[in-house]
């Protein structure tokens, strides 16, 4: 059973390794990526100007933002590359069977 605060949002067999998609959990953009078979959750908004990252491209642990070419850390949130200088937010992540639940983001 889920944890207090954890919402299923997708299955793992939607999400290949190396790929993502975007999922809403509580009005909020959450871009879900599979990185060798792990799932990691963070927001799916670029911190430096409004773009979905999911729209962007996924390399290894760096997304890249599809606007100017930010590039964050999926499993961290902390950008790798200009223009970005702020973090985002990540997720927690919680797997049951082939069910993926997200959680607050991490403090």
């Amino acid at each position: 059973m889920a944890d207090a605060g954890f919402v299923k949002v997708a299955q793992v067999s939607e999400i290949k390794p190396g790929e993502m998609i975007v999922v809403e959990v509580d009005s909020e953009q959450v871009l879900l990526a599979n990185i060798n078979g792990n799932i990691h959750a963070m927001d799916d908004i670029c911190s430096h100007a409004y773009a979905s990252l999911s729209e962007g491209d996924l390399n290894g642990v760096e997304v890249e933002c599809p606007l100017h070419g930010a590039a964050f850390n999926v499993t961290t949130g902390v950008p790798v590359s200009p223009p970005a200088t702020e973090s985002i937010r990540v997720y927690q992540i919680q797997i049951e069977g082939d069910d993926i639940l997200v959680g607050p983001p991490n403090s």
